[in-house]
């Protein structure tokens, strides 16, 4: 009998534990303590790039020889990789392009190999006038 109470005890007990929340588990009280890098803040505030460098990579004329890799579409990449670049699988080898929007808004950039899906880096979005929810189709071109 006595065994058998300390089995339900120890039951019943464990059973509790479940309907407790583990401290790293996501709520607001959480969140709160562990703030994500970047919430809130522009995006020229996360842009480390000059308006300079920008100005020089949409006013680069295209190199003698490129050739189009192919048409992406590209997402916004992560704003916390900084420059002028583009991944894409069409991207076989690291070097130098520029990428060209459907209405032929042309920025130059650093080409990075890259799988899935293509992104494009914050600074680039901004140097083509892009809203950062857009999913423009583009053309990579390399040096």
């Amino acid at each position: 009998m006595q065994k058998a109470l300390i089995l339900m005890s120890v039951a019943l007990g464990l059973s509790g534990c479940a309907l407790m929340k583990h401290p790293s588990a996501a709520t607001p009280e959480a969140a709160v303590a562990r703030p994500v890098i970047g919430a809130g803040a522009s995006a020229a505030a996360l842009d480390q790039t000059t308006a300079a460098e920008r100005a020089a990579a949409v006013a680069a004329k295209p190199a003698g020889g490129e050739r189009a890799l192919g048409a992406a579409v590209v997402a916004l990449g992560n704003p916390a990789e900084q420059g002028l670049w583009v991944k894409s699988p069409l991207v076989v080898a690291p070097g130098k392009g520029r990428v060209v929007t459907q209405n032929g808004a042309s920025v130059a950039v650093d080409l990075l190999p890259g799988s899935g899906a293509a992104s494009l880096s914050l600074a680039a979005y901004r140097a083509l006038g892009l809203g950062l929810t857009d999913l423009p189709e583009v053309t990579i071109y390399a040096e």
